[in-house]
């Protein structure tokens, strides 16, 4: 009986076949955990935002990039004065519109605004982010509910800040994250 002997080119071809293979599918587990990271860092962590509109003017405007901080509020709460990206409340919209606007008041604030100014808990809130007065109807005074948000644009003409004057406050679900930064364009690179 003969001996079967296996020549050293087929012997590569096997080799060369599981190399690829192994290869391919090292390739493949890389990608899906780099996918996994960016889908944490995107829900959890941060993303960027474009400034659409008037409402946030002068402290905001249209076209710019905005750094956004969610992991901030999954260890604490929104404070006042911090500028929020948050799903519209009207659910016309389908949940898929998101504003910019400002924390005026959290859980358990009275917010009142009468001859053109706002004041919370009684007191007169000085606002240096602004350079106009408050246009429109008088509110409140209204406090905030637990778990929700008062919110408003720094531009407080009424007819270019869809805020919490028209939909009324917001509950901390809405809330996406905090804008930190402003990115885009460069020359504007700034903290807010």
């Amino acid at each position: 009986m003969a001996d079967l002997e296996t020549s050293p080119s087929s012997n590569m071809g096997n080799s060369n076949k599981r190399t690829w293979r192994s290869e391919a599918w090292d390739w493949l587990k890389t990608l899906i955990a780099a996918f996994a990271v960016v889908l944490i860092v995107h829900f959890f962590v941060f993303n960027l935002s474009t400034v659409e509109g008037h409402s946030m003017e002068p402290t905001l405007v249209d076209n710019e990039w905005l750094f956004v901080n969610k992991f901030v509020y999954l260890v604490g709460k929104p404070k006042v004065g911090d500028v929020v990206i948050l799903k519209e409340p009207d659910e016309g919209s389908g949940g898929k519109k998101f504003l910019v606007k400002r924390i005026i008041g959290v859980p358990g604030d009275r917010i009142e605004i009468y001859d053109n100014q706002l004041y919370r808990n009684g007191e007169l809130v000085t606002e240096n982010y602004i350079d106009t007065s408050i246009e429109g109807m008088n509110y409140g005074p209204s406090v905030v509910e637990e778990g929700r948000y008062f919110v408003m644009g720094d531009n407080r003409h009424l007819q270019a800040s869809l805020d919490s004057r028209i939909f009324g406050t917001v509950p901390r679900s809405l809330i996406q994250g905090r804008a930190d930064y402003i990115l885009w364009p460069y020359h504007k690179i700034r903290g807010l």
